[in-house]
């Protein structure tokens, strides 16, 4: 049952600490800025001298909030578009200068890394739900063509940073929202001379923002961090995400979102669909840091297992079935070395690196008895080898002109092994692929001045299906073995300032894509894929930080982008679905006391409309929301007190939250909620 969107939300929350940022803070962060490093390309650089379109946001510049959605931490990002479906069993969509644009769940496109360990797979398949959303204390975003030096589905990188506690604390709380939404935590740390240990549990609950919407999630992580001699750090991390009811509403058609936004398809009742998730992952980084070189070797593991429960029955005996069952394992190992020769005083680094990662997938599908499992329909392994080198170079010309090249040789298998074989019926749908590609990229930037520098980039790269890409097609079941890659070139040029009351970037760049993946259809929850002929995406992308007073700060992005197919069965011109021409967003903050550690703030956000298909004759309406955050905090000796307060689409708007790309039977709409309060309590003692 919906509840009331209005109803007070008094709650108690504290999994990662937020500090509001006094008028004093304020102006120490403007001398901080001037210092800003950026690690997204994969080694640290000042963000000045970057040749490539990369913004920096620390978590805890964002609004407050219960931290539950990816959108939350990339808000207010220029060149990033996030869908948030409010459908806990989809996942979040994020959308990088197009890319990922035709993820019917998760993220596709886009690399994702936390602390230098991949969130990615091997595939290029992401979620974003898998992770502590409120643990990184920062979040760097790389687009352009500077990305290709990540490989295989790097149309952009969302690089996640977490920061090691310098003090040992315990701290625990609990957070509420509309609609049922309840998150409590616990987590603590223990800081000694050489060791760092740390905890963490969520638990979050949901009623859901419409009916068969419920959700439950428990989260747990450990974190451990060992500092050897001669600079040498061993890091640890176990996360372990349990998510046994992930309840799916599924998505309106325009009229049914139009006559009543927080209605439910029927299917969804009908055939009980819904999502269960178990999915852990352990990893170990060790790396060294010395004045002429540095070295990082990371390994990781884990498992992802997955049921979900499609609305329609899937019987027929050449379906793949409506109830799917997954088990995910994955593995790798990453290692970097940056030298850097003393003859060239600093101003040269050679990078060299391998990424070697391995997925398993065991795919089940049987027939939906509404809502329950029934006589099986599919039953195959697929695999994904990766194997990859590369090398970046930085060097500076001259004490202004600095060049960055980068190489990568890819090398991608994917084999399907099929066991579900009727003889004359259904045949052995096993197949593989074989990838050999280079991505490379070189970039340019001269410092006009200490505040001023412009650069230039280009370069190409290139993007597989994933395995659930490959997975289904429209006549019959199995691989779909006409689906390939897609060969992506880059451009970019833009300028930075970077001075003691502020920062702006702008960029201006070109995407030209040739055998672009695109869904060809979205049925019910099964979406299957094709390769469209050539797309374009030319766009400019602003972003800005301001000290205006010491009592108001503004942070601002924007970005405006004319993505479309240049040529898709004979028609040119039409929109890629799932992309806005357009996204806005500002904050202003308010810091009224400086000693009472009190903050206010107002956001906006803009999106145009966004085409749900490629004949482009469907089209979510854009939208203006309103968001206000207020936060308050105070210290105790050894306790330290925090508050928040949050309201959510002041304007009570009604909205597409995100749209279901080419859905064949006209539910397109993923309708977003009105008006949400939410509030939050913490507290923490220091040891």
């Amino acid at each position: 049952m919906v509840r009331s969107q209005l109803g007070l939300a008094i709650s108690a929350s504290l999994f990662y600490l937020y500090t509001p940022a006094s008028a004093a803070q304020n102006e120490s962060q403007q001398q901080d800025i001037e210092r800003v490093v950026v690690t997204a390309t994969r080694t640290e650089q000042p963000w000045l001298t970057t040749p490539a379109s990369i913004d920096r946001v620390e978590v805890n510049e964002q609004l407050s909030g219960l931290r539950v959605d990816m959108a939350e931490v990339l808000a207010g990002i220029p060149g990033v578009q996030v869908d948030t479906r409010y459908n806990f069993a989809q996942d979040t969509r994020v959308i990088l200068r197009g890319f990922g644009a035709r993820a019917a769940f998760g993220v596709r496109g886009v690399v994702m890394r936390l602390d230098g360990v991949p969130l990615s797979m091997p595939d290029g398949q992401a979620q974003t739900s898998s992770i502590f959303i409120d643990e990184p204390s920062h979040v760097e975003v790389l687009r352009g063509p500077v990305a290709a030096v990540y490989g295989n589905a790097a149309g952009g990188v969302i690089n996640l940073q977490s920061q090691l506690a310098d003090q040992s604390y315990v701290s625990a709380g609990h957070s509420i929202g509309a609609n049922g939404r309840e998150r409590s935590t616990l987590d603590g740390a223990y800081v000694a001379d050489q060791l760092t240990l740390a905890g963490h549990y969520a638990r979050f609950r949901t009623d859901g923002d419409r009916a068969q919407a419920a959700a439950e999630r428990d989260q747990y992580a450990l974190r451990g961090a060992y500092q050897f001699g001669h600079n040498i750090e061993l890091i640890a991390r176990i996360d372990d995400n349990d998510a046994p009811l992930l309840q799916d509403p599924g998505s309106l058609t325009p009229e049914q979102w139009r006559d009543d936004p927080e209605q439910t398809f029927a299917g969804a009742s009908v055939f009980d669909t819904r999502k269960t998730i178990r999915h852990r992952q352990q990893s170990l980084t060790l790396r060294q840091i010395q004045a002429t070189y540095d070295w990082e070797l990371a390994t990781w593991n884990g498992r992802r297992e997955v049921v979900q429960f499609l609305p329609f029955p899937g019987s027929e005996i050449t379906s793949s079935g409506a109830v799917i069952d997954l088990t995910r394992d994955f593995y790798g190992l990453h290692g970097q070395f940056n030298w850097r020769p003393s003859a060239f005083e600093g101003r040269w680094q050679l990078s060299l690196g391998t990424d070697i990662e391995r997925q398993e997938d065991t795919r089940l599908g049987f027939v939906n008895q509404n809502g329950q499992p029934g006589d099986l329909r599919r039953d195959e392994t697929g695999r994904v080898d990766k194997d990859d080198v590369y090398a970046l170079s930085q060097l500076d010309i001259t004490e202004r002109l600095s060049w960055l090249a980068g190489v990568r040789m890819s090398e991608l298998s994917f084999d399907v092994r099929d066991r579900y074989i009727i003889e004359g019926i259904v045949p052995d749908d096993s197949g593989s692929n074989r990838y050999r590609e280079t991505s490379w990229t070189q970039g340019l930037s001269y410092q006009l001045n200490q505040q001023w520098s412009v650069f230039a980039a280009f370069g190409e790269g290139f993007e597989t299906p994933t395995l659930t890409e490959l997975a289904y097609r429209n006549d019959g079941s199995g691989l779909n073995p006409d689906l390939g890659p897609a060969f992506v070139t880059q451009y970019e040029a833009g300028i930075k300032w970077l001075g003691p009351q502020g920062q702006l970037q702008m960029s201006v760049f070109a995407v030209d894509t040739d055998d672009e993946i695109v869904v060809d259809q979205s049925i019910d929850g099964r979406t299957t894929y094709r390769n469209a002929g050539e797309t374009e995406r030319r766009g400019v992308e602003l972003s800005s930080r301001w000290l205006l007073h010491p009592q108001f700060d503004l942070r601002a992005a924007a970005s405006i982008m004319n993505a479309r197919y240049r040529d898709i069965d004979g028609v040119s011109g039409n929109r890629i679905p799932g992309v806005a021409n357009t996204n806005a967003f500002a904050q202003l903050n308010f810091l009224p006391w400086q000693d009472e550690r009190l903050r206010a703030s107002v956001t906006a956000q803009y999106r145009s409309q966004v085409a749900a298909n490629d004949s482009n004759d469907v089209f979510a309406p854009g939208f203006t929301l309103w968001h206000a955050g207020l936060d308050a905090m105070q210290n105790v000796h050894a306790w330290q007190f925090s508050q928040w307060i949050r309201v959510d689409n002041l304007l009570d708007k009604q909205y597409v939250g995100s749209v279901v790309v080419n859905q064949g039977s006209g539910r397109a709409f993923e309708p977003a909620p009105g008006r949400q309060l939410s509030a939050g309590l913490r507290v923490t003692r220091r040891f």
